[in-house]
């Protein structure tokens, strides 16, 4: 649906002659209360034809829901080099001082141009921020695959923004459950962890919600000594996956190093009490999860995949 409908706005660009883009008719920031249909947000780069612009006079977005541009740009390029611009980017003009448009969608592109040292095509829109952020997430959407925690982090810039929990749904096209874990990761992984390992888009989401437990846990290291764990080479899935080993193996020891104070052989006991193999402590609204053995590991997850459906389960027979 989604590409049917950007096909279908694109189609109609050029079509219409080129106007003078009409004044904002309320001050930057005041964002409309409920979210553009997607083929109404998408068909507003229509009202004008493209036009070439100096990539020097384009500013970057301040929300990127890319990691890096620059990955894969060299067949960018040359496809550019060879065939032309296919596809024009969206800018939005800028209040002040600097460069005077900011890109809304199109980012590789006016890098690929930049290269190049060729302008860029275009579509220029007067546009807020609000409205900026919606079109970006619907036409990248419907072009690209984020990864999981590329998603992640623009779910939370999203938020930040003002969007209500259902309208990021809506633009990411993600489904309550899996928001909720996209929020989640990008909150209690550190900023710094997530930007040194990068985008990981062979990844999938299971390793950065496994990522997500390790630096949760009673025992976990401090950021500083997360991001020494980082290796410098490999892909940021294989960093990713090494970094997760090690923090497991961290684990292991410290809950080892654990066990053996609070049993110290010098001190035996008359018989060993079995430890239970799962164990939850409540501090207010907060419930930490915690399981005896790596073995168990799995019943977190399972506990993770299965949040919403226990939370219903509770409520229906608590009404």
């Amino acid at each position: 649906m989604k590409r049917d409908l950007l096909a279908k706005s694109l189609a109609q660009m050029g079509s219409k002659p080129a106007e003078q883009p009409a004044p904002p008719t309320k001050p930057l920031g005041e964002a409309p209360r409920s979210l553009k249909s997607m083929s109404d947000v998408l068909s507003q780069v229509s009202a004008q034809s493209a036009q070439d612009v100096d990539v020097a006079d384009i500013a970057d977005s301040e929300i990127a829901d890319r990691f890096d541009v620059h990955e894969g740009l060299t067949d960018l390029i040359e496809s550019i080099r060879s065939s032309g611009q296919q596809l024009p980017a969206l800018l939005r003009y800028r209040r002040g001082a600097g460069p005077r448009y900011e890109v809304v969608y199109g980012r590789r592109r006016i890098a690929a141009c930049r290269a190049l040292g060729i302008k860029v095509k275009a579509y220029i829109k007067e546009m807020d921020q609000r409205e900026a952020l919606v079109s970006q997430a619907l036409e990248n959407s419907a072009r690209l695959e984020r990864s999981f925690i590329e998603q992640a982090i623009f779910a939370t810039k999203l938020e930040e923004q003002g969007f209500s929990r259902a309208e990021i749904g809506d633009v990411l096209a993600v489904d309550k459950g899996t928001l909720s874990k996209l929020l989640g990761v990008a909150r209690e992984v550190p900023e710094a962890v997530i930007y040194r390992i990068g985008a990981a888009h062979d990844a999938g989401r299971r390793p950065w919600l496994e990522l997500r437990r390790l630096v949760k846990i009673e025992l976990a290291p401090d950021t500083d000594t997360i991001l020494s764990l980082i290796p410098d080479q490999g892909t940021p899935a294989e960093k990713l996956a090494t970094t997760i080993t090690a923090l497991q193996k961290l684990e292991t020891a410290a809950l080892s190093g654990s066990r053996s104070q609070a049993n110290p052989a010098a001190t035996p006991t008359p018989g060993p009490t079995p430890k239970a193999p799962v164990a939850v402590k409540a501090k207010g609204r907060r419930l930490v999860i915690e399981v005896a053995e790596r073995t168990e590991q799995g019943f977190i997850g399972y506990v993770e995949e299965n949040l919403e459906r226990l939370y219903e389960d509770w409520k229906s027979k608590r009404n």
